[in-house]
């Protein structure tokens, strides 16, 4: 067929040149209409449900808001992910769906979902409401309102908000392909009705009378009309509040004298604004309006932008004179700058591709015309591009290497060439050019086809690719196998058509520079094959260690996702403490913006975005900021030449403002991050858990391990408490006393404070709310809110002070959920280090030094997480990738052997791959792993050559198999390096580009150059000694035979090692844990530290060893002394040093105890858990069954009218839930097995017994079996302990003894037999006492050391207590739980045994049908599932009481 089709393009030229050039034109169009962007969008498939209530705080709006959200949307099907965050006055719920669900479908879900909530949610708490549709590559386009110079004066903050909210944002909703406008900053403007207190009490009015007043005097209405012939008059009143001076004519109430109070009378009235929780700033130089323009998901970026321009222009002739719209984020930037990375290494690899053509091909005829296929190639792909709706972007575009295009084209071209210079010199006429090309072509188009295959095989498996990588490289793919399609259509039809034409018909056999240079090729490369001939072993040793050396280099490169993209601007997550003001981030927004503006020349604009937003999708707090650092072009930076290295030195400049940290980003990355991950940094860590404060403790120690990690900046700790809140704790027996209720109460509160809106006031087609407040002088302190006055049923008016008790307090900051969890996150950026060895670094330091309660466990999300997702699919898409090679290889040479010979050429490119990524300092990543699949398609082509040319001499009857392989290597010399050559060049520019974008390509390009090389110098060495071996040396059936063998072992070891895992009991791993837990290893070695302290006990201290010389007997001799003395404790005080050791080492063996009960507690603790989870999995799958069969009759019934569609959704729906429990089960099961092996901390894996859960025995021992509890036994031991250091303390006020001795001479003094000279000495000893004159320090330390025993006493008997109610309490607790369990076994377990029997029977014997026997067998099982959650609740219960008497 191939042939047919290249003999028709040679005979009908004139039909191939118009199909090439409807090309032209078809690639050209597409071209104009093909979607631009930086980078694929990679957000995953989301959607958020946001709720505002300005009045509730956090653990309000998580309890009334998000946990019915989040219960509300579990039922939706497809559902990956759910995850929450609340904080005061906000709820953002976001429900992450699978990639493959139609979103739209997904939000109607929701929406339908929402309305059953909406009636759960309490009166006055806010509305869930989807955000728009759109994602992290959204925010296309953001900019700022201000007032021009000399207009500052002229428009206020309210002014330009108003401005926004209506004349600009208005215009851009209309522009297709935006999603919608978030406004920022400014004064949202009202109407307000500034109450004053003390008016509203002297005349005895209530805020409702205020309301009521409002509501009945702001309204129109009609009365029909009146007909009057020949016309009709119709009725309508203007009764809407215009002005403030119609709200200040507005009567609340008559008096007793019949005079009408007005509003004016009791209120400001004024413009006002509402309760701010976002600013804005430009260029420290003050507040100004801005706003975010987000993208509709899906739409053409560039064309939106280009849109969004078109309509900021006409925008602009709208807006009132000195008001500038300035634009200070636009992704045409990024874009731009992409793009143009992208164009410019296409363009210098197009380049590279056709010098190396000309330079082997020797023709620049030939080479023109294999480079003219790349443009060619270049429209189709694009026009297939725009067809399957893939966007011309960094890596859709970015991986496109010339070289393996035009490889087909070059197999084509060359064999012309070569088929040509066999012929006799001469002139050819047009027929013999047809039939030259023909004849060649044909010949080798098999050759060139199975080319081409090879490299569209490789890039199956990434097509098959999901998640993040898969968004990010499938475009790549797609590209690429679209350009080598298009490729291989003009090698059959194009290339044959254009050679006969435009190849020289003269024949002559010149020798080329081309022929020159491969003949000095040759005569290198022969002598160079016939020394790796001699020396097989040794080349193929050195090969081998090359391989293990590489292999080891892999293993300890570390490992990122994916390289960060250069974006050309900062984003910088700004936060100061928590709890601090708006006002007071919006001064530190603008000195850091201040400071960045005058130290970084680089810098163009500052942008500081605090808090929230109008829509808050990105729901930041008042004391958060995103710093928009807006920087210059790249070649105009003089601080920094990276960004790394710029980043680092405006962190050290911002280091001046104290109490703000600063974490630097990009926006884009930013984005992407949160809404993936719902962190902003590059690596979060996530500590589940359900009490906010053991959370915050948490976190804290995991804080102060992660800053000693090197490479882990930015550190950012959630806050989640701190936050200062006015409590207001309700008196209810005043309350009643004044016959008032807590609702009208509440209504006064956030009346006054928040503002309660009273209706709207128009201003043409504007409207701004109407709003009651207190004004702000009432409305700034605690005093304010204690002397609030709230009217009683009889109008008197009584203080908030006398109806609750208001405090200030700390409260909850923030509470975030992930899949129903309370959790906290730690993130931080990496710099200097990739992300895999940072995160296994902060693990291993976790593991060692934090043992986590339980229930709390601690996930990994963020870069890292994206990285091990991505590792796991390409651990099953490369050797797929592998295996479709080795299989067509197979189908070609039809013998396995030579097709792991050509396989050789894989590891062998891995080899230079792995080398190339070590020598320019890159870790891992996904970029580079996919330059490894790229790499070995490519790799087995030179393979493919040499081996199919060594075959074809063999059956021409070479025997002598050196002198084969010289001559076959030498001839297929040209070839191997041409097809290395232009594949590894092709990629140089990105290898070396360092234009935006280019961190992505470089691990990509570097891997692909580095491997070919290797691949190439390798093979053309080591795969014709392989040959040999194979040909020679060894037969096929030893070969096939060592294959089975290896393989055999291979599945022995993993059955062994499968069957070799051990199963603990319990007891096993609590006696691993005893020998192996690093947190009950340091309590042991603090018992040996206290037994070596012991020693210290008869310290006598050092003793003084005197030595005089010199005249201290008389001026005309000089004499010596020798003296030692050595001071003494009084003997008692020995004995009573050690007695305190003593009990300071069975303070410590108590201390080691509770560490050791709480160990043991805790690993029984999870192991009946995860033992319970399994039992309960088992009985889901049963309920799974059931619910199986239940939903195919339901549907069945539904199909032929005997059932309803109600019945049929029941039925599925039931069976999704069960489905969704079972899901989470699963993940239950890992998450608390993984606690249990940290526990544990076993060196070898393990596993526990399935169905083997069974109800535990305890024997009760009275009330005083908590006696041996360790912590009373510690508590018991700390009275002794202060017993001995006060008996210390009383024996350090007994005398100290010295002893001492002395020997000297004294010469001259007289003596029985003369004077003394120096051999006369004299002698003597010493002692004396050491009586404390000044005992007043001494007895004070006893004093304070007897009230040290006092306090050891007292805490004693508050731990008594304490442990004995906990005692009393889960007693109480065992004997509900085990009356429960009883009634269970003893009841409800027959019960359901009979129902299922009888029903059963019924159903057989015709009398109930199926759906009422299906209902039958699920109340069996949800008795049995009520019995299992009933039964662990028991077990739990004994751990406990077993943790409390220490009878673990």
């Amino acid at each position: 067929m191939l042939d047919k089709i290249i003999a028709f393009s040679i005979h009908h030229k004139l039909i191939v040149g118009l199909g090439t050039l409807a090309l032209i034109v078809w690639g050209v169009f597409s071209f104009t209409q093909l979607p631009i962007d930086a980078v694929p969008d990679i957000t995953n498939n989301q959607a958020q449900i946001i709720t505002v209530s300005p009045a509730m705080a956090a653990q309000e709006m998580e309890r009334l808001v998000t946990f019915p959200v989040e219960q509300a949307v579990a039922t939706v099907p497809e559902i990956e992910e759910v995850r929450s965050f609340s904080r005061f006055g906000l709820s953002v719920v976001t429900v992450v769906f699978k990639e493959d669900v139609d979103l739209y479908w997904a939000r109607q879900q929701i929406s339908e979902r929402l309305q059953s909530v909406k009636d759960i949610i309490p009166p006055g708490t806010g509305m869930p409401e989807l955000a728009p549709v759109t994602t992290g590559l959204g925010e296309i386009y953001q900019y700022t309102l201000q007032a021009e110079k000399g207009y500052e004066k002229k428009y206020s903050a309210t002014d330009l908000r108003t401005m926004q909210d209506w004349i600009v944002r208005r215009q851009l909703l209309g522009v297709e392909g935006v999603a919608d406008v978030s406004s920022f900053g400014g004064y949202l403007k009202q109407y307000e009705i500034a109450l004053q207190p003390d008016k509203l009490r002297s005349m005895n009015i209530s805020i409702t009378d205020v309301f009521s007043a409002l509501e009945k005097n702001n309204q129109n209405t009609g009365g029909a009309y009146i007909e009057n012939k020949p016309t009709a008059y119709f009725i309508r009143s203007e009764g809407l509040i215009g002005s403030l001076d119609d709200i200040a004519k507005i009567a609340v109430k008559v008096n007793d004298n019949g005079i009408p109070v007005l509003m004016r009378d009791v209120a400001q009235i004024q413009f006002g604004h509402a309760v701010r929780y976002g600013a804005i700033t430009n260029d420290g130089k003050g507040e100004t309006v801005g706003a975010v323009v987000m993208m509709l998901k899906g739409a053409n970026s560039s064309q939106v932008i280009d849109n969004i321009k078109e309509r900021i222009e006409q925008i602009k002739k709208t807006l009132p004179e000195g008001i500038a719209l300035v634009p200070f984020l636009d992704r045409t930037k990024m874009v731009d700058n992409a793009i143009g990375t992208v164009s410019t290494n296409l363009l210098e690899g197009a380049l590279i591709v056709v010098f190396v053509l000309v330079l082997f091909l020797g023709n620049f005829r030939a080479g023109m015309i294999v480079a003219s296929v790349i443009p060619l190639a270049m429209l189709f792909a694009i026009s297939m591009m725009n067809l399957f709706g893939v966007s011309g972007n960094l890596m859709s575009l970015g991986a496109l290497d010339f070289g393996l295009i035009v490889d087909g084209a070059v197999i084509i071209v060359e064999a012309t060439m070569h088929h040509l210079g066999m012929r006799r010199p001469g002139l050819l006429s047009q027929n013999d050019m047809n039939d030259e090309v023909k004849s060649s072509a044909s010949k080798i188009m098999k050759s060139a086809a199975f080319g081409e295959i090879i490299i569209l095989i490789v890039y199956l498996p990434i097509l098959a690719l999901s998640g993040i990588e898969g968004k990010m490289f499938k475009p790549m793919a797609e590209t690429v196998s679209f350009a080598i399609i298009g490729a291989f259509i003009l090698s059959l039809t194009y290339v044959p058509m254009i050679s006969s034409l435009f190849l020289s018909k003269k024949v002559n056999h010149t020798p080329t520079f081309s022929d020159r240079m491969m003949l000095s090729l040759q005569g290198m490369y022969t002598p160079f094959l016939l020394g790796a001939l001699k020396r097989k072993k040794l080349v193929l040793t050195s090969s081998l260690t090359l391989f293990v050396l590489a292999l080891v280099l892999f293993f300890n490169m570390g490992g990122e996702f994916i390289p960060t993209l250069e974006e050309g601007d900062f984003a910088v997550e700004t936060r100061v403490l928590t709890g601090s003001s708006l006002s007071h981030t919006v001064d530190a927004s603008m000195k850091a913006s201040v400071i960045l503006k005058q130290q970084f020349p680089e810098v163009e604009q500052v942008v500081a975005k605090i808090g929230s937003g109008e829509i808050p999708t990105d729901p930041m707090p008042v004391e958060a900021c995103d710093l928009m650092i807006i920087l210059k072009a790249k070649d105009d930076w003089v601080s920094a030449s990276t960004r790394e290295e710029l980043a680092e030195k405006m962190g050290k400049a911002l280091e001046v403002l104290p109490g703000v940290s600063f974490s630097f980003q990009q926006p884009v990355q930013m984005r992407f991050n949160e809404l993936m991950t719902g962190a902003k940094q590059d690596v979060s860590l996530k500590i589940f858990g359900e009490d906010l404060d053991s959370l915050t403790a948490i976190a804290d120690r995991v804080h102060q391990l992660v800053n000693t990690v090197e490479g882990a900046e930015d550190i950012y700790v959630e806050q989640m408490q701190g936050l200062p809140e006015i409590v207001i704790e309700y008196d209810r027996d005043n309350i009643a006393r004044y016959g008032m209720n807590i609702s009208d109460i509440n209504t006064t509160i956030r009346t006054a404070f928040a503002g309660e809106s009273a209706g709207m006031v128009y201003e043409g087609e504007k409207r701004f709310q109407l709003v009651v407040r207190l004004d702000s002088s009432h409305r700034k302190s605690l005093q304010d809110v204690q002397q609030l006055f709230v009217s009683g049923t009889n109008g008197i008016q009584i203080p908030l002070s006398q109806l609750a008790e208001v405090s200030l307090k700390n409260g909850p900051n923030q509470i975030q959920r992930e899949e129903a969890k309370r959790r906290l996150t730690i993130g931080f950026n990496t710099r200097g280090r990739d992300v895999e060895s940072i995160v296994e670094e902060v693990q291993q330091k976790i593991n060692k030094k934090i043992v986590l309660p339980a229930g709390y466990f601690i996930s990994y999300g963020g870069q890292f997480q994206n990285l091990q997702q991505a590792k796991d699919r390409l651990s099953i898409a490369l050797p797929i990738a592998l295996l479709l090679i080795f299989v067509l290889l197979f189908f070609t040479f039809k013998s396995a052997l030579q097709s792991l010979l050509i396989f050789s050429a894989i590891p062998l490119s891995a080899i230079g791959g792995v080398f190339a990524l070590y020598l320019r300092g890159m870790p891992f990543s996904i970029s580079a792993g996919i330059g490894f699949i790229a790499l070995f398609g490519v790799a087995v082509l030179n393979g493919i050559v040499l081996i199919a040319h060594f075959n074809e001499l063999k059956k021409e009857g070479m025997s002598d198999l050196n002198e084969l392989v010289l001559k076959g290597a030498a001839s297929r010399l040209r070839p191997v390096l041409m097809t290395a050559m232009v594949a590894s060049l092709g990629f140089l520019p990105m290898a070396l580009s360092s234009g935006a974008g280019a961190e992505v390509q470089k691990p990509l390009a570097t891997v692909v150059i580095g491997g070919l090389i290797t691949a190439t110098l390798l093979t053309l060495v080591v795969l014709p000694l392989l040959y040999i071996y194979f040909e020679k040396g060894v037969g096929t059936k030893k070969i096939n035979t060592s294959l089975a063998t290896i393989v055999l072992l291979l599945l022995t070891f993993n059955v062994s090692s499968a069957q070799d895992i051990p199963v603990y009991s319990a007891e096993q791993c609590m006696q691993e844990a005893i020998n192996n837990n690093p947190s009950l290893r340091a309590k042991m070695q603090d018992v040996e530290l206290q037994q070596k302290l012991k020693q210290t006990s008869t310290d006598m201290g050092k003793t003084d060893v005197t030595m005089l010389y010199g005249q201290y007997n008389s001026y005309m001799r000089t004499d010596n002394n020798f003296m030692v003395s050595q001071t003494l404790p009084f003997p008692t005080l020995f004995l009573s040093n050690a007695a305190y050791h003593n009990a300071q080492i069975k303070g410590s063996e108590w201390n080691a105890a509770i560490t050791k009960n709480e160990l043991l507690f805790s690993i029984k603790s999870l192991y009946t858990q995860v033992q319970f989870l399994q039992a309960y999995e088992d009985l889901l799958l049963q309920q799974d069954s059931s619910f199986v069969e239940f939903a195919r009759v339901a549907a069945l019934r539904f199909e032929k009218g005997e059932g309803t569609l109600l019945e049929k959704m029941s039925a599925e729906s039931r069976l999704q839930e069960v489905r969704n429990i079972l899901f989470q089960n699963k993940s239950d099961i890992q998450i608390y097995f993984t606690h249990l092996r940290t526990l544990v901390n076993c060196p070898t894996p393990f596993s526990i017994p399935k169905n083997d859960y069974k109800k535990m025995e305890l024997a009760l021992n009275g009330d005083s079996a908590y006696a041996n509890n360790p912590v009373v036994k510690y508590f018991e031991q700390q009275i002794e302990i202060a017993e001995a250091a006060k008996k210390v303390e009383m024996n350090k006020m007994l005398p100290d003894i010295t002893l001492g001795y002395f020997n000297q001479t004294l010469i001259g003094n007289p003596t029985e037999n003369g004077f003394a000279t120096s051999a006369n000495r004299f002698q003597g000893v010493q002692i004396g006492l050491s009586i404390p004159l000044w005992f007043i320090p001494q007895k004070a330390k006893t004093s304070a050391a007897k009230i040290s025993e006092e306090i050891a006493k007292t805490n004693l008997e508050a731990k008594q207590n304490d442990v004995q109610g906990q005692y009393r309490e889960l007693i109480q607790e065992y004997m509900k739980l085990k009356n429960s369990v009883a009634f269970f076994e003893q009841s409800q377990l027959p019960q359901s045994t009979l129902i299922a029997t009888q029903s059963q029977k019924a159903f057989n014997a015709g009398e109930i049908g199926y759906f009422e026997h299906s209902q039958n067998l699920m109340q069996v099982l949800q008795i049995k599932s009520s019995y299992l959650h009933t039964l662990h609740q028991y077990n739990q219960s004994v751990y406990k009481i077993q943790f409390i008497t220490a009878a673990l």
